[in-house]
């Protein structure tokens, strides 16, 4: 059996998604307010990652890579959140892996420039959901979830799979 919690980071709003065997079993997303401390928000974010981590039990944790934008605040949070679920899976020795927004859309629609849209649509596809989940963060956490149980099952055309090879190097290489 395999548990796989997907999780697209954010301070706002941080996006989950888990699934076992490859059926979506919980999603859903955490939201703070700006108006908190920073503080707080990674606080109460990570105590209901870690509540996610002990009810599902995952076997592997996927986060989205922190990737560079113009909004640094957004960053910040993003790494903020991504660094409390670091030591979450290091506490309970869970794997994590990262995986960047292009190797997402890559493994759910095929092509790593899709739309945000298009990922919401192949995510409801592939596990079967009668609507996209929302908001999008939530789509996109099921997706990073997807995305890495297909990279466990080697699934994917050979070019794609000297990609992630390639990919997974250089993650090796950056930490």
């Amino acid at each position: 059996m395999t548990v796989i919690l997907g999780v697209d980071p954010g301070l706002t709003r941080c996006g989950f998604g888990v699934l076992n065997n490859d059926k979506s079993v919980d999603f859903g997303h955490f939201a703070t307010s700006p108006k908190d401390p920073v503080t707080n928000r990674v606080g109460v974010i990570a105590n209901q990652l870690e509540e996610l981590v002990l009810h599902h039990k995952p076997n592997l944790i996927a986060l989205e890579r922190v990737f560079a934008q113009a909004n640094l605040r957004s960053v910040m949070g993003v790494a903020q959140i991504s660094g409390a679920l670091m030591a979450i899976a290091h506490r309970y020795q869970i794997p994590l892996e990262f995986f960047t927004p292009s190797e997402v859309k890559l493994a759910v629609t095929g092509s790593g420039r899709a739309d945000k849209a298009q990922v919401g649509v192949m995510v409801a596809k592939v596990l079967g959901l009668s609507e996209i989940p929302k908001p999008a963060d939530v789509a996109d956490a099921l997706a990073v979830a997807i995305c890495a149980s297909k990279r466990a099952a080697g699934q994917g055309t050979k070019a794609q799979q000297k990609w992630v090879a390639a990919a997974k190097s250089a993650n090796t290489r950056l930490g």
